[in-house]
């Protein structure tokens, strides 16, 4: 297969990840693991895009999108080392390796382009105000699309058509001074992310929760992923109690006239 071909093929599975979550649904094709596994299918080489997915798996289960926040891109980076490390015949560390620093400028990228898209919502307003309705919604729907699909095809096609070395001499020249106030930006918007999902999920009833958590984390050293059991434990002990006949025997009393809507630990 043709290197140009190679090239737009891999940066076609970045424009399907991208809109996943987008204009797919909730498809999981953003997830490293698929991601390697597509490109594994496109290249002939399923075994190595999955060992690779699931090593890149492993690192981006602790990157969690929150909020406007950007995290290292590990899905382009997923797509460039699976393709890198295929088509050199490249061992997992290798793969690795080139991921580290791809994530990174995709990290830069995102930012980048959110940056971007904000302001062309001013631009879909002032179009609004001139009663100019179709040209809004092409500013939402199509070239915000495009600009997006465009971020993850142009940088995918040329780090495969062109090599790593290339990627690597970019994410270089980048200043310090940029890496370092994006990455303060980024950590600007992470906490304030957490704090506008913690504006509409606490209240009362679940704040007590929350500090159980931060103390079980802070003074128990348990990991996120321990956590999460014991909060699924007492979520079921406590639905249980709630909903259960007998004090929790597992058959829930639903009454016919029951609303979860209007439920006190919803509101």
């Amino acid at each position: 297969m043709h290197m140009l071909t190679v090239s737009v093929l891999l940066g076609l599975i970045g424009v399907i990840c991208i809109l996943d979550s987008r204009w797919l649904g909730r498809m999981n094709f953003e997830r490293p693991l698929i991601t390697c596994t597509l490109v594994g299918l496109v290249l002939g080489d399923v075994q190595t895009g999955l060992t690779v997915g699931a090593s890149l798996e492993l690192i981006s289960l602790g990157l969690v999108n929150i909020g406007a926040a950007t995290p290292p891109d590990m899905n382009m980076a997923s797509i460039i080392a699976a393709g890198f490390a295929i088509l050199t015949d490249a061992g997992i560390e290798t793969a690795l390796a080139i991921a580290v620093p791809i994530s990174i400028l995709g990290q830069m990228l995102g930012i980048l382009m959110r940056t971007i898209l904000s302001n062309l919502t001013h631009l879909a307003d002032s179009y609004i105000e001139k009663e100019q309705y179709r040209k809004a919604r092409n500013v939402h729907i199509v070239w915000g699309t495009l600009l997006y699909c465009l971020m993850y095809f142009i940088p995918i096609f040329l780090a495969v058509y062109v090599g790593t070395d290339v990627v690597q001499r970019i994410v270089d020249v980048v200043p310090a001074w940029l890496t370092n106030g994006l990455g303060l930006a980024s950590k600007f918007l992470t906490a304030y992310g957490i704090a506008l999902l913690l504006n509409m999920m606490l209240n009362k009833d679940l704040t007590v929760f929350f500090i159980l958590g931060f103390f079980i984390v802070a003074y128990f050293n348990l990991n996120v992923t321990a956590v999460a059991i014991f909060a699924c434990m007492i979520a079921l002990i406590l639905t249980g109690l709630r909903f259960g006949k007998g004090g929790g025997s597992g058959h829930a009393a639903t009454p016919d006239d029951y609303d979860p809507l209007e439920d006190p630990l919803e509101a």
